[in-house]
Formats: C-alpha cells, sequence, structure tokens
C-alpha cells in the first residue's frame, strides 16, 4: 500500500478524553497510554494544554525524556489572543516550551464566536490564526490547525470558515483540521464540506476531528475520509466531553479491514490496547463494543450458533481475531444443541450431535435458568456443569458445614463478621473460622484457610468481581438472589453464578464453584 493511501491517526485520548466525565488519569498514566499508542502505531499523540494543569506540565516534561518509535507528540492550545503580539502572548509560548515536535492549535471558524464569544473582528481573528501558525513555524515546528466549530461556521458563512482556513494557510499550517466540535452534523453534511476544502486548499492536507453527539462521531469521520481527509482524530473507547469524540477502536478497523487504508502498525492489538486505556484509567469495558466488544462476536440463538459453527462469516462481519478478539458462544435457554456443542469443544470435550449427553445438558441447562441461573457472564459454571454431566468433574474436597455470623456491638467498637468452615480433603478433616469485611470476604477466608494446607496453589487465585441481582423482586425479602463472582490467577479470569433464596447460600455456590474450577484445571 503506498504511503499516499495511509490515514494519519491523531489521538486525543489524553487531552480530549480527559474532558469526559469519569475519565482520569494521573501523570503517569498519561505516559503509560501513550507508550501502548506508541507501540500500537498512531501517528500522533496530544498529551494535553501545557499550563492549563500539573498533569499536563508533568506529561511533558516525562514526555521528553522519553524514546518514541513512530509517534509524535503534539501540545495543544489556542491562537494568541486578541489585539496581543503573538510573541508576548504566554500561552503561546507554553507551547513552545513543552518541547514538542508538533503543535497543535484552534482557532474560531463560526463568526458567531468571534463576535459573541472572543468579542473581536473577522479580520483580527483571521491575523490571530495566520500569526501564530507562522510563529510556530518559525519555531520549527510542525503545525496541525484545528478549525473548531468549521462545519456549525459554514452553514452559517461559509465565506468566514473558509478565509480562517486561508489565514492559517498563509501561516504555513502543515494541517487543516475541520472539527465538528457540536457533534450535531449529519455524514452528508461533513462529506460535501470536506469536499469543497480539499478542492479549495489541495496543496495542504486534510483532518477531521468529530464528535459523537448524534452517534455520528465514526460515519462523520469515515465520510471526510472518503472525501480527502488524510488524518483522522479521536480517542481510545470514544472517551470524551458529553458523549464523547469519535472512537477509534471502530475508525481503525473500519479504515483498515473494510477500507483498504493503512492506519497503525498492526490493527490486531486493538482490543488489547482498548482494555488496557479502560483499566488504566478504571473504568469498565463496554461489552458491546463494536469490534474490541466481548459480546462484538458473541453469538446465543441456537439457529444463528448453527449456522456460526458452519460457516463462521454468516453472521460474523469479520474474523475476529483480526482485532484481537474471539468468537463466544453463549448457552441459555435460548440455546440449541449446536451451542453446547461448540461450548463443549472449546472445553476439549467432543459431543456428537443428537447424542443422549448432548440433550442432557441442554435439558440442564434449560431448567437452570428457568430457576433464575444465567451462564452468559459465568462461563466456569457453565465448564462445572458440563463436567459434572460427563462424570469429570470429582470436587476435590466435601463439605461438612459453613456457618456465618455478624455482630454489632452498642458499645462503639466495630462490627464483626465470621464465618466457619469444616470439610473433609481425602481422610483429613479441616475447620477453620475466618473475619471479614463482610459475610463473602469471611466466608472467603475460612475456605481458603481449609483448603491452603492442601492446594497452595490457591495462593495465586484473587476474587475480583462480586455481582448481586435480585431476580424476583415482587417477593420482596423473599426473592432470589443471584450472585455472579469473577476470579483471576493473574493470567486469566472466570465466572461463576450461584441462585438461592438466600444470599449467603448463593454467595457460597459461586464463591465455591469458583475455586473447584480452577483446581479441577491446575491438578489435572
Amino acid at each position: 500500500m503506498s504511503e499516499q493511501e495511509r490515514v494519519r491517526i491523531y489521538d486525543t485520548t489524553l487531552r480530549d478524553g480527559t474532558q469526559g466525565e469519569g475519565f482520569s488519569l494521573s501523570g503517569l498514566d498519561k505516559i503509560r497510554i501513550a507508550k501502548r499508542l506508541d507501540e500500537f502505531g498512531v501517528d500522533y499523540i496530544e498529551g494535553g494544554w501545557p499550563g492549563s494543569n500539573p498533569k499536563d506540565i508533568e506529561f511533558f516534561k516525562a514526555a521528553a525524556q522519553e524514546t518514541w518509535n513512530h509517534a509524535k507528540i503534539a501540545a495543544f492550545g489556542s491562537t494568541r489572543r486578541a489585539d496581543l503580539a503573538v510573541e508576548d502572548d504566554p500561552q503561546v509560548q507554553l507551547l513552545i516550551d513543552a518541547n514538542t515536535p508538533v503543535i497543535t492549535i484552534f482557532g474560531k471558524s463560526w463568526e458567531l464566536q468571534v463576535t459573541e464569544v472572543l468579542r473581536t473582528t473577522a479580520e483580527e481573528n483571521q491575523a490571530m490564526i495566520r500569526d501564530t501558525c507562522r510563529y510556530l513555524k518559525e519555531a520549527g515546528r510542525e503545525v496541525v490547525y484545528d478549525a473548531e466549530h468549521f462545519f456549525d461556521g459554514y452553514k452559517d458563512g461559509g465565506e468566514h470558515a473558509m478565509a480562517t482556513l486561508q489565514a492559517a494557510v498563509e501561516g504555513g499550517a502543515d494541517w487543516l483540521v475541520l472539527c465538528d466540535t457540536n457533534g450535531g452534523c449529519l455524514p452528508s453534511e461533513i462529506a460535501e464540506m470536506s469536499r469543497i476544502v480539499r478542492e479549495a486548499f489541495p496543496e495542504v492536507p486534510l483532518g477531521i476531528h468529530t464528535h459523537n453527539d448524534c452517534e455520528l462521531g465514526v460515519a462523520n469521520a469515515i465520510a471526510s475520509v472518503d472525501a480527502g481527509a488524510t488524518q483522522v482524530q479521536g480517542t481510545i473507547n470514544g472517551y470524551g466531553e458529553r458523549t464523547g469524540n469519535c472512537n477509534l477502536t471502530s475508525v481503525i478497523p473500519i479504515l483498515e479491514l473494510k477500507m483498504g487504508r493503512k492506519a497503525v502498525t498492526d490493527v490486531s492489538g486493538m482490543r488489547d490496547l482498548s482494555f488496557f486505556v479502560d483499566d488504566v484509567s478504571n473504568n469498565p469495558h463496554f461489552a458491546r463494543a463494536a469490534f474490541v466488544g466481548r459480546t462484538a462476536f458473541a453469538h446465543k440463538g441456537g439457529m444463528h450458533v448453527n449456522a456460526v459453527q458452519k460457516l463462521a462469516r454468516t453472521y460474523e462481519h469479520i474474523e475476529p481475531g483480526q482485532v484481537g478478539n474471539e468468537q463466544q458462544i453463549l448457552v441459555s435457554e435460548l440455546s440449541g444443541q449446536s451451542n453446547i456443542l461448540m461450548k463443549a469443544e472449546q472445553l476439549g470435550i467432543h459431543l456428537e450431535k443428537g447424542s443422549d449427553e448432548a440433550k442432557a445438558i441442554l435439558t440442564e441447562v434449560k431448567a437452570l435458568e428457568q430457576t433464575g441461573y444465567s451462564f452468559e457472564a459465568a462461563g466456569g459454571s457453565l465448564e462445572l456443569l458440563v463436567r459434572r454431566m460427563l462424570g469429570k468433574s470429582p470436587r476435590r474436597w466435601h463439605l461438612h458445614e459453613y456457618q456465618c455470623s455478624f455482630r454489632q456491638y452498642k458499645d462503639g467498637n466495630v462490627p464483626v463478621c465470621e464465618a466457619t468452615v469444616k470439610l473433609d480433603v481425602g481422610e483429613e478433616t479441616s475447620h477453620t473460622v475466618s473475619a471479614g469485611h463482610g459475610v463473602v470476604n469471611a466466608l472467603d477466608g475460612a475456605l481458603r484457610k481449609a483448603l491452603m494446607p492442601f492446594f497452595p496453589q490457591l495462593e495465586n487465585v484473587q476474587l475480583i468481581d462480586y455481582k448481586v441481582r435480585i431476580i424476583d423482586g415482587a417477593e420482596a425479602t423473599a426473592a432470589k438472589t443471584r450472585v455472579l463472582i469473577v476470579h483471576t490467577d493473574g493470567e486469566t479470569t472466570w465466572g461463576t453464578v450461584g441462585v438461592s433464596d438466600s444470599i449467603i447460600e448463593a454467595s457460597w455456590i459461586a464463591l465455591t464453584d469458583g475455586l473447584d474450577l480452577f483446581l479441577q484445571k491446575t491438578s489435572a
């Protein structure tokens, strides 16, 4: 693929992304994400606005000490202020002091904002853009000009909007980036105006920066690329102000796999990068995200699974591995035998279609789901069910009893929650007690204390998630409870589920199944 066909990816997760609610990064977090973006092969990484906050100052100082193998680091800021010489504007000087090879500045394309927000004239606004671009170019920097509110500005007054781009070109800007800042445009509008700009300024490459207020951030970016844009700005997982920015985890696979436009080093790292950014920012991953979500290639309906089993592309628009994802076969009350057969195959267990075993497992799954079980997020429990029904799952211990107590003191002492577990491992009996911050924590502690002398590998297992759902709320305090527990050994994770009228019993079922499955796999 020729260099001219490449689309440059400009990542603004560290700046525009952090304007989103619930998305916050420390200086170290920003460096960690930037290094992963560099490895992934994005072309530009926008680190922040120098001087706007201590984190951005910390980032640019640290970034200057790092080696960047592919990406260029960009500092972001504004044009000079009205009626102030560019060399006297401290904000512009901070951009230069950030010591980045690229500087991105934004200017006002919408005359309404020039007159009502900046309170200056159109002529002065154009001079601000021209002077700042020229000053930064003379300082030896690559200059990206972001035309803020370009599309709204063009619709309100095309002559003024185009004049601002002309000012940036006269100042020597290396890129003209059109911004749908309010996120309110349609793909047809984006395409038309991008084409007009492309034809008016053929000597300067075009970029696109879209927001997702109409759920069109990705579609609008693609429309602009179709019209000639060769730079796409966006954020990983679509983080950003209001409803977010153009989602790079969607637009990059579309560019590479649907349009044949090279964008990054290896798109198969897309899912890992998506999860990494979520983990570093301490945000839950969106399971239904296109391309990278856990359910992006999940199949549940029996007829669909039957078709996928024969020919995956009948219900998968790409091969999941192309973006680092994998096919998921869900088992539920909607399942057919194909779901069971494919799930068993993934577990290394071969079942014949129409066999008594396959029928029995499917019948049991549907019966359990009728009582409140859900195996979609509890693959560990499903694996145990299959193993048990095939006689391949002997539990490594025998339970005698367990009990919990909670004591609240009137004298101001801290409340105490304790759990006791009595079980046999082989010929030996273990009887332990443990205190905890709550019932599940205490039960987990007592169970581990009882099992660890016999199975020291349990030291590597951690409980990382615990969710409770009331199944039939109309029954009030007598309602059934579903508990989902997720364990990890540091390399893989597995979910187990328990259902009972008692939240303690439901928790115990999910907890013990999680440890039981780990022991069966590590002791096999």
